[in-house]
């Protein structure tokens, strides 16, 4: 290993370069959560690997050993947020208290995550990791198969859960987009990627390889709709002061 790919482990950076002194060893997770928190303080848009290189103290080519392009550093940098609900102490992985719970203690886990990482949000919003027939914020394919059998547990039936799937995610994201852009998210145009046609193996993912076709229908016009309708129900409702 070259000189330059170690880091300071207790990094002080003064005009956007590290100054080493304890030197510690270059990793991805290392790179990854740097990645993040450049992000965080500076915006998307200033992310190069020149100057994440900078801010760890390397040249921008000792980064490409552990994140072989830019577009998988912000691939694993979505995977890195996403990664926190995990070890959020809310998140339930089924439901103990009804599906309403399992639902509110989701939402507000995701949001948490956004909240915290706002810059960050809309590449979660745009990046399609695991599946791209997939919706954000929940592309992650494990956190689908909770939902999906979280819900189906519950009551539901296939076109319920999916359906449930799809007007959930609808709300996240369009809430999380908004509360973001005010904490100085840059949200337009998001960064998104052409749809590829590989398939992830989904053996150990099955009702989510089950309801894939129902999951890859686009729905977008009916759920407009739909939303639309019961905005305008819950209205009439503070219309007429009944709420």
């Amino acid at each position: 290993m070259s000189n330059d790919e170690y880091v300071d482990a207790d990094t002080d950076v003064v005009d956007g370069v590290a100054k080493p002194s304890v030197r510690a060893a270059l990793s991805r997770d290392r790179i990854v959560g740097a990645a993040v928190d450049f992000i965080d303080e500076e915006g998307l848009p200033g992310l190069t690997m020149r100057r994440l290189g900078q801010r760890l103290g390397v040249e921008a080519m000792s980064l490409y050993r552990y994140v072989p392009s830019r577009e998988d550093l912000l691939d694993a940098v979505v995977e890195h947020v996403m990664a926190e609900m995990e070890a959020d102490p809310d998140v339930v992985d089924s439901p103990v208290n009804g599906w309403q719970d399992f639902l509110q203690r989701l939402a507000h886990a995701v949001r948490r995550m956004g909240i915290a990482h706002p810059k960050v949000f809309p590449l979660v919003a745009s990046r399609p990791l695991e599946a791209p027939w997939l919706r954000p914020p929940l592309r992650n394919v494990s956190w689908v198969e909770r939902f999906l059998n979280a819900l189906l547990e519950e009551g539901f039936d296939d076109d319920g859960a999916v359906g449930a799937y799809r007007a959930f995610s609808s709300f996240l994201l369009g809430h999380l987009l908004l509360e973001v852009a005010i904490h100085g998210a840059d949200v337009g145009p998001l960064d998104t990627l052409e749809e590829d046609n590989h398939d992830r193996d989904l053996s150990e993912y099955p009702t989510v390889a089950r309801l894939r076709p129902s999951l890859s229908e686009d729905q977008s016009a009916i759920e407009f709709e739909d939303a639309l309708e019961e905005l305008l129900r819950r209205l009439e409702l503070i219309r007429n002061g009944t709420v």
